[in-house]
Order: structure tokens, then C-alpha cells, then sequence
């Protein structure tokens, strides 16, 4: 059996949310009910993305929500946030895919790109007609972008393109890519190319055999002699700052994600508890072992939100710093897996089921430790900031 969702506010965070945050926050959650929750266990257990859902996240305003202007609902960061907490808790691979959409492509494009690239792409991206990935991680080099080896060569008014990336979410569905690759002709510098994928040398390859993440398109790429027009070189980029740029986006998004992952587990643990009867026909949140785990699940939740909510209210503040995202990130990611591995344990063998979410929360939350930076990355550039010290 399944439970419907019962909110979690603890600490009555929903007295300091302004009245549009939450109306997104309903709207998004109102989403999630009636066209997430019906469906995401078949397409996880046969490994299906959701296509149809796509553009009606658009009509929404999911995609590229917190930017301005080219059919973006213009959200702010914390609006922004509050999407991304219910998208997850619904799954994470919808929260991956509107990410990745969001601060993956449309961001690079936003900032980085020129006019014409912005008039072609942004609205259709917003609305959910285009599809788009990111390519910046490769075969050999995950954590360290530093050593990429995808190339661009400069011939005439194009480019030429060569090179591998893998783990790309939506790399097989996208229509367009943005490359990231060392220019030969400016000393390696790294630079952004949006390539569309029908172009010839372009291949996606789709990563089967995952037991994470199944509800989303996960891909390799690789580019042999591709051709694309000069024009389609993203003019603002220049340097792993930009790429990085990026990924702090995505990885803001993330923070508030694993919330929403969290309390699916939490919520269903609870309810769980107060229904299951074991020993003397009294339910089992009425032990104290379980009223500890629902404890500790509570408390660390809370914390969550607070720590999302104030680095979002930075970012609208324009004050926020890259080591905000990365503590953000790493916190709750490993807060979420850490309570759908308790809520497991409440639930017992039940728990291992799909009649009920948090093993597949779990399976996913592994994903989203690793990726935008594993959560070693993440201390590791924590500990730089607190000791002025680089240890990588």
C-alpha cells in the first residue's frame, strides 16, 4: 500500500515563505501528486523517462524558472528551490532531468551565449519543445575537469570537434549539447559549444543496466570530427570557471532536492509506524527505538530546510558563495540517503518494496551523493575555504 503525502513543516517554515512561494511550492506539489506519483514506480522498475511529462513541466515554468525573460517564469532562487524539493520527492531523475534542463543549459546559454543563441534556444528550452544536456565529464575524468581531452579545432567559420563524456543525463532525448572542449588554437583554453545532436559524428549512446536513476536518460557521447558553425561557440565562456559556473547551479537545486527526498521517507515512516502493529498489538511508533529514528529523521530535516532556505535567500541576495552550495549539497544529500536508509529500516521488509517509495529514493540518493561533486569533493573544497589550503 501507499500513503499520500502529509507535508512536513517542523519548524513552521511555511509562516516565513511569502505568499508566491507558496503558491510554486502548491503548484509544484499539486504537479507531483497527479502526474508523478501515479506512474514512477513502472517507470523505474522498467527504466522509462517520463517524456510525457516534459511539457507540461514547461507550461509550468520548471524549466529555467529562476531566469528572466525568454519564456521563464522569472522565480526567484528560493521559488526556484521550492520546485526542485517537490520534483524530487517525487523522483530524483525528474529533479535530475529539470536540473539539468535548468541550470545545465539554459544557464550556460543565458549567460554565456549570444543574442541569437539566446532568442533560438531559450524559449523553446523553457517551453519544453527542446531538449538539451551537458557534457563536461568524460571517461576518465570525473572529479578532475581539469583533464579533459575533448578538443575543438578552429577551421575557417566552423569548429571540429572530437572527443567522449559520459554519465549525461538526457544525453540520448537532447537536441541540443553543451560541449565543453579545450580550444587547440588558444592554448587549451576551455571553451562552451552548444552542438546540435542531429549533426554528423555525433553519437549518444544510452547507459543501460543502472539501479539508480532509472527513471531518467542517462548517456555517453562521443564526437568524431564534428562540424558545427563558429557561431554556436558560446562567446562568454573561457576557462573551468565557466563550466563551473554551471554546475553550481545545478548543484543549489540539488540542496533542495534531497529535502524532498527526505521527507517522502520520513512521511512514509511515520504513517507506517502509527499503522503497523508488532508486540501486544501496539503500533510500532509507539517504542522508543522507532520514536528515536522518527526523531532524528525530524531533526535533521529541519536542519535541511533551514540550511536551503538561507543559502537561497543569499542567492537572491546576491551574497552567496560557492562554499555555501557545496555545504548546502553535501549536507543534505547525505541527510536524505541517510533517512531513507532508517525509514527502510522502520519499514522493515516492506521497505524493500516499490508498494512503498524509499528503497527507490535510496538507490537514487547514491547517484545524487556522486554526482555534481562527489561528497568528498565537497569537504575537500569546504576544507580549502577554512584553511586557505588546497588538498586536491
Amino acid at each position: 500500500m501507499s500513503f499520500k503525502f502529509q507535508s512536513f513543516d517542523f519548524l513552521n517554515l511555511d509562516s516565513i515563505f511569502n505568499e508566491d512561494e507558496l503558491l510554486v511550492r502548491r503548484t509544484a506539489r499539486d504537479f507531483v501528486e497527479d502526474n508523478i506519483i501515479p506512474i514512477i514506480e513502472e517507470c523505474f522498475r522498467t527504466g522509462r523517462f517520463p517524456r510525457e511529462l516534459v511539457r507540461k513541466m514547461g507550461e509550468l515554468g520548471f524549466f529555467g524558472a529562476n531566469l528572466e525573460g525568454y519564456g521563464c517564469a522569472g522565480m526567484s532562487n528560493v521559488e526556484y528551490g521550492l520546485v526542485m524539493q517537490e520534483l524530487e520527492r517525487g523522483d530524483s531523475g525528474l529533479r535530475s532531468f529539470a536540473s539539468v534542463q535548468s541550470g545545465l543549459v539554459m544557464y550556460p546559454i543565458y549567460t554565456f551565449g549570444s543574442d541569437e543563441q539566446k532568442d533560438t534556444w531559450l524559449p523553446a528550452l523553457a517551453a519544453g519543445e527542446k531538449i538539451g544536456c551537458f557534457g563536461l565529464t568524460e571517461p576518465g575524468f570525473g572529479s578532475n575537469p581539469g583533464g579533459m581531452t575533448t578538443t575543438a579545432h578552429r577551421s575557417g567559420d566552423e569548429y571540429i570537434l572530437n572527443g567522449e563524456k559520459m554519465w549525461i543525463t538526457s544525453g540520448n532525448i537532447a537536441d541540443v549539447a553543451v560541449i565543453w572542449a579545450r580550444v587547440d588554437d588558444e592554448d587549451g583554453r576551455v571553451r562552451g559549444f552548444l552542438v546540435e545532436t542531429d549533426r554528423p559524428g555525433f553519437r549518444a549512446d544510452e547507459v543501460h543496466g543502472k539501479w539508480s536513476l532509472r527513471a531518467s536518460v542517462t548517456s555517453g557521447l562521443s564526437l568524431q570530427d564534428v562540424h558545427i558553425p563558429a557561431k554556436n561557440l558560446l562567446p562568454g565562456t573561457g576557462g573551468l570557471k565557466s563550466p563551473l559556473m554551471c554546475l553550481n547551479q545545478a548543484r543549489y537545486g540539488i540542496s533542495w532536492g534531497a529535502i524532498g527526498a527526505a521527507m517522502a521517507c520520513y512521511d512514509t515512516a511515520l504513517q507506517y509506524a502509527k499503522m503497523r502493529k508488532q508486540f501486544r498489538g501496539q503500533p510500532i511508533a509507539s517504542h522508543q527505538l522507532i520514536q528515536e529514528k522518527l526523531v532524528w529523521m525530524a531533526s535533521e530535516i529541519s536542519k535541511g530546510q533551514l540550511l536551503s532556505l538561507h543559502v537561497g535567500r543569499l542567492k537572491d541576495a546576491g551574497t552567496m558563495g560557492h562554499e555555501h552550495i557545496s555545504m548546502a549539497k553535501r549536507n543534505n544529500v547525505w541527510m536524505a540517503l541517510e533517512c531513507a536508509r532508517i525509514a527502510r529500516d522502520i519499514l522493515g521488509a516492506n521497505g524493500i518494496t516499490e508498494d512503498y517509495p524509499i528503497m527507490r529514493h535510496m538507490m537514487n540518493l547514491e547517484s545524487v551523493k556522486t554526482y555534481e561533486g562527489t561528497h568528498d569533493i565537497h569537504a575537500l573544497i569546504l576544507g580549502q575555504h577554512l584553511t586557505g589550503i588546497a588538498a586536491y
